[in-house]
């Protein structure tokens, strides 16, 4: 079944690094994997200074069995304490992070931010509808995509 993850079928959780500052969007979001009932652990990051932390296991973040490298990353742009295109450059200008797909999940449907972007080579870039239904169908589409169908290589 192509709609099961390579994650799930190895037993693993598919990891997703949440990176939002927005509580009710991030929750949208959380929902929304959670009523899919596939294998996820979602970690959400406040601000991109708490996500690099995450990411590179430092201060809180210490362990990495208990703050694992994510599959898939989903960051908003505008962030406190460290911006969403400063995360994003700093995971893709990193040997051990860049190959961590990084969707951008914004509000913002600028031409400024989507080629900011996808010039710090974002792997997909996704404005955030306002309708709960839309929403919630591009959570569905989105993780259908990412943790099912998109091949990715054996983590390392």
């Amino acid at each position: 079944d192509r709609e099961i993850s390579m994650a799930e079928r190895s037993g693993e959780p598919f990891h997703i690094l949440l990176v939002e500052d927005n509580d009710a969007h991030a929750e949208l979001v959380i929902r929304s994997m959670r009523d899919l009932e596939v294998a996820t652990r979602i970690h959400h990051a406040t601000n991109g200074e708490e996500a690099l932390d995450y990411l590179f296991n430092r201060k809180a973040f210490a362990d990495p069995r208990e703050n694992p490298r994510p599959h898939l990353v989903l960051l908003d742009l505008r962030l406190p304490r460290v911006d969403g295109l400063d995360v994003l450059k700093t995971i893709k200008t990193s040997p051990e992070l860049l190959r961590i797909p990084v969707v951008v999940l914004t509000s913002s449907d600028a031409d400024m931010d989507i080629a900011g972007a996808y010039g710090y080579h974002a792997n997909s870039y996704l404005v955030k509808p306002l309708d709960f239904k839309q929403f919630r169908q591009l959570m569905k589409d989105l993780a259908f995509y990412w943790l099912g169908w998109n091949a990715r290589p054996s983590r390392d």
